[in-house]
């Protein structure tokens, strides 16, 4: 039997025929601190937040608040969706945190998800992979790269495979880092792509340096808090 996410969505959402971007660190942490710094610097909204009995016990304190740690924000105007998380989850969770993901696009009518990895793929600094016709196609009219060969692995992989089977536009940017870890560079590179396909998302390259470092301490330090009581749930 799958694991169970539970979805608690706090105010209404309407982003039918929209965009759901995917930030789960599930392979290193640029995606996750790219989509964290473009809820910051764009107008989206805390809309939900999701939990799991497999989560670590863990809140998050922002500005006196506490709040879960993965997220469902939202910017209606735009219609798009944004999932984000601090956590760093087990692998065991990707193929079902997946199908949660697309099972509640396809609750709202979303038409587009778009997720990230770092990989080293020889094809291009930036390209993507897509489950269908229609969004391979939507890659080439934004002039990015498809990937004719290669591996996607986690939770962006399996979107990808759930994709096929269920006929859902899944688009998949890879970039190299030019680190180990996540680099300005790297994020900047992600949100101008996001950028390219999502339209009236913007970058704004002062404020995402700022916010992109600030994402960086507090996911790292939530990953530090968590570690050891992931350790110990997981086995």
């Amino acid at each position: 039997m799958g694991e169970k996410f539970k979805i608690t969505e706090t105010r209404p959402i309407d982003v039918k025929g929209g965009y759901l971007i995917e930030g789960f660190p599930s392979i290193g942490l640029t995606s996750a601190i790219a989509t964290e710094s473009l809820i910051r610097t764009t107008n989206f909204e805390l809309a939900g937040f999701i939990d799991s009995d497999r989560f670590p016990p863990v809140s998050l304190v922002r500005n006196g608040e506490p709040t879960f740690p993965t997220t469902i924000h939202v910017n209606n105007a735009l219609n798009v969706a944004v999932f984000s998380s601090y956590l760093m989850l087990n692998e065991k969770l990707h193929k079902e945190m997946a199908r949660t993901l697309l099972g509640w696009a396809k609750k709202h009518g979303i038409s587009n998800v778009i997720s990230s990895v770092a990989t080293k793929s020889p094809e291009a600094k930036t390209a993507a992979a897509a489950s269908t016709v229609e969004a391979r196609k939507m890659l080439k009219e934004k002039g990015i790269p498809v990937i004719e060969h290669g591996a996607i692995p986690g939770i962006p992989g399996a979107l990808l495979n759930h994709g096929v089977l269920s006929g859902q536009n899944v688009i998949v940017l890879t970039f190299s880092p030019s680190t180990q870890g996540p680099d300005f560079n790297s994020s900047i590179e992600l949100c101008n792509a996001f950028a390219s396909i999502v339209p009236g998302v913007s970058c704004d390259i002062p404020a995402l340096k700022k916010e992109s470092e600030r994402a960086e301490l507090e996911i790292n330090a939530a990953k530090l808090e968590t570690k050891n009581l992931s350790d110990g749930m997981y086995g």
